[in-house]
């Protein structure tokens, strides 16, 4: 274990009623590959984004400035990005002991879609992109599967609940419409982690995700960066981000 590794389309009747776990985090991926999330729509970011400034050195760790406006919105979704990517890399890498195949084609499947998220918020950024992150993975037993997907299963959750309260605050739509279609391949990240870990077949859609409103949860920034900031050495601030 290393401590610094760190219009509506249906899905067709017999995968909503048959598909395996499989196909539902490739389906996931499809959606990702086909909304133009990839590197292709990094020149369309930069229409959006403004001038960019000066690169950061990388750092190991070192405080991290957000920034502010929309490009500040990006780089607390670029963290968040960095931290789950760097764990599900951990992850294939050090496979749980007994770990069924269909488990580690969901991790596997996961890994890329994490990395492929990063990457983008990467390259759509720019020179004003922060700096690689540094993490703290000392918490989680690798070895164990109890550990590993709980921690999944907390990340996943997390990365929902932040991108549905950090869209409120982006002033471009596209750059919204960007972070609805992520967020939404997140939800089938969160969904599929439940359908492994949980005995309770409704688990993706649990109270404890879903308000009775029927709403997923929306968090601010703040309160994502302290529950995050157990497993991330840098300090972070997002001081100027915006508020409402």
């Amino acid at each position: 274990m290393s401590k610094t590794s760190k219009s509506k389309v249906e899905a067709p009747l017999d995968f909503r009623l048959n598909g395996s776990r499989r196909s539902f985090i490739k389906y996931g991926g499809a959606t990702l590959a086909a909304s133009g999330l990839l590197i292709s729509g990094c020149e369309h970011l930069e229409q959006i984004l403004p001038d960019k400034g000066k690169g950061k050195p990388e750092g190991h760790p070192r405080p991290v400035n957000l920034g502010s406006g929309d490009t500040g919105i990006l780089n607390y979704a670029y963290a968040l990005e960095q931290l789950e990517a760097a764990f599900y890399i951990e992850v294939v890498n050090m496979p749980y002991n007994g770990i069924p195949e269909e488990e580690m084609v969901i991790m596997e499947d996961l890994r890329k879609h994490e990395v492929a998220h990063r990457d983008f918020l990467k390259a759509a950024l720019g020179d004003k992109a922060i700096i690689s992150l540094s993490f703290d993975f000392s918490s989680v037993d690798f070895s164990n599967r109890q550990s590993v997907l709980s921690t999944a299963k907390t990340f996943e959750d997390l990365g929902v609940a932040a991108y549905n309260g950090a869209g409120r605050l982006f002033e471009s739509t596209d750059l919204l419409l960007i972070a609805g279609k992520i967020v939404s391949v997140e939800g089938r990240h969160a969904a599929a982690i439940r359908s492994v870990l949980d005995e309770d077949s409704r688990s993706f859609a649990g109270s404890d995700v879903i308000d009775g409103d029927g709403l997923d949860r929306a968090f601010k920034p703040e309160k994502v960066l302290e529950a995050a900031s157990p497993f991330i050495l840098n300090k972070i601030n997002a001081n100027q981000l915006p508020k409402s």
